[in-house]
Order: structure tokens, then sequence, then C-alpha cells
């Protein structure tokens, strides 16, 4: 049996994998070139991250295939219901990555409130000759203690989000449409742990309220925050989007920055990844990463061994 990880796996599932007696590819293969290279090789099974599309036509070209996997949780980039109608599995991770991608939220959140990402920019150009003047600058922070986090989208990632927001001192307040309760558990390093049960309230009273939005919902059609929705939230209220491009209107939060409704931003995926707009990039008040929400070296490693279970289960 053949896996092609297109978009790399890390060490631990590669082992896992050649262990149970996969023979494992880590190559790139380029979009156009990914069905002649399958069928040559009679790839059995094909990872991707976010970077490769596997869409109906990859699917009907490549008769080889039995599993589809992605290193992730968002499969928006995979016709899964066509994928699975043909036959094939389709697996991804879905906790693998949380706690990852909610330290990033907080560490936008916590670099936003003290302006570190405009800091760090001109300190190294002008700490030496303008000190005091960029002291007087960033000295109007604010601490998140006591603040209220508002949390679109309370699944795993949005519930790993409230975890910390909680042990921060945050009050949280959440929307899903799918989900009324949930309990959250704060986990100790001495064993203790602290029960909240948090109910979910209308995405309107959690823009109300919030004086900062994380957003940790799927790819959709029509925006999650628009025009309509930043009117509504809080005068100076911050928000990220570590979830998906898309699903805040970029040009609605500029203007809303502009106008002053929203005082930053922290993003970390884009609508037009991987060429975010220009706009983006050059406004001070928004925080910006590269997609990296998953990149760290925990998460890719419960990654590749989940994806490697999965895959020994369904073969084996």
């Amino acid at each position: 049996m053949k896996v092609l990880a297109n978009d790399g796996i890390a060490t631990s599932g590669v082992v896992a994998l050649e262990n149970a007696g996969f023979e494992v590819i880590l190559k790139t293969v380029a979009q156009e070139q990914l069905a002649d290279f399958i069928n040559k090789n009679e790839i059995d099974v094909l990872l991707v991250r976010s970077a490769t599309t596997v869409r109906e036509a990859l699917i009907d070209a490549c008769p080889s295939l039995k599993i589809i996997g992605r290193g992730g949780v968002g499969m928006d980039n995979i016709d899964v219901d066509y994928a699975r109608n043909k036959g094939l599995k389709v697996i991804n991770t879905p906790a693998a990555s949380s706690h990852s991608v909610a330290e990033l939220v907080f560490a936008h959140l916590f670099g936003m409130v003290r302006f570190l990402h405009d800091s760090n920019q001109n300190m190294p150009l002008e700490g030496d000759s303008k000190f005091k003047e960029l002291k007087k600058a960033y000295a109007k922070g604010v601490e998140l203690k006591g603040k209220t986090l508002g949390i679109l989208g309370f699944g795993r990632i949005g519930q790993a989000t409230a975890k910390i927001g909680l042990g921060v001192g945050m009050k949280v307040v959440a929307f899903d449409p799918f989900i009324d309760t949930a309990n959250v558990q704060l986990d100790f390093f001495d064993g203790q742990n602290v029960n909240f049960t948090i109910d979910t309230i209308s995405k309107e009273a959690v823009l109300e309220q919030a004086d900062f939005i994380s957003l940790h919902v799927p790819a959709q059609e029509d925006y999650v925050i628009g025009k309509k929705e930043f009117k509504i939230m809080k005068q100076g209220a911050g928000i990220v989007n570590a979830a998906r491009g898309g699903v805040i209107d970029e040009l609605a939060l500029i203007e809303a920055i502009e106008k002053g409704g929203i005082s930053n931003a922290a993003l970390d995926v884009f609508e037009n990844e991987p060429n975010p707009e220009i706009q983006l990039l050059m406004n001070r008040n928004i925080s910006l990463t590269p997609h990296i929400g998953a990149a760290t070296q925990e998460a890719q490693n419960r990654i590749g061994e989940e994806l490697a279970t999965q895959i020994i289960e369904i073969l084996s």
C-alpha cells in the first residue's frame, strides 16, 4: 500500500505507517500533475493539508485511491460527499490542532492589546532615536482579564479557545447553531480541574457583549462577519480570525477599523490566500500571520499519528 503525503506529514506519522507495512512518499506534486503521479505510482492513500485540492475531476481520474486524508479540521478543499459516494474513505483530524490554534488566537490577542505587532516593527527602526515617543505611543494598552471574549463557533477549537480565556480571567460568551450547552473543563498541571458550563446565546447577543471576537467556523457561502455585524459590535472591539479565509468581509473590516468602530484585528487566514490584499498587509491595526494556526510541532505530531491510526485501521 502506498501513501502520498502531498503536503507533508510529521515523522511520527511516517514511522507509524512504515511500521505497519505502508510505503510513504513524501513528495509535493504540483496540482496539475497530481492525477498522473497517483496513477503512475498506484497510490492508495492521498494525504493533504490546505495547499492541495481534491475535486471531482481528480477523484474520477484516480481509481487506485481508497482514502483521502486531510491533516487538520476543515475539509473545504476536498469534495467530501462526492468522494464518499464513489466509495472512498475521507478522514481528517478534528481534535489534533485545537490547542495550537487556540494558543495562536491568544498570541494575537495579547499582542494586539499591547501593540506588539506594531512595536516590534518600529523599535528596530526608531528605538534608539525615538524611545520616549514610542513609549508614549504604546502606553495605552489594556488587560484581557475581566474582558468579555465572544466565540463564534463552539466546537473543539472554540472550546479550546474558551479554556484559555477562562484561565486568563475573561468572561466567555459563545454562539453555535448546533450546540446549546457545552461543559468546558480546565485541566491543571497538578491534576486539578475546574468545570464551566457555557450555554450558547444568539450571534447578535455575542456581538453586542464581546470586547473581543474569535471566529471558529467552517467556510460557508456568506460572510459570518460583514458590514451588518460590524455595526452591532461594541465600539472599539477587536476581532481574530484563525478559522477560514472568507468568513470575514475583509473590505468591511478595513472600513470598520478606519472609522474607529473596530480598534484592532488579527488575521491568520485570508480570502485570497496565498496573495492577501495589500490593504490588509499594510494596515498597522491588524496583526498578521501566514495561516500557521496548526503549525506547531505538537499539533503536527498528533495529526500524523491520528492519520496513521485511521489509515491502518481502514486498510489493515
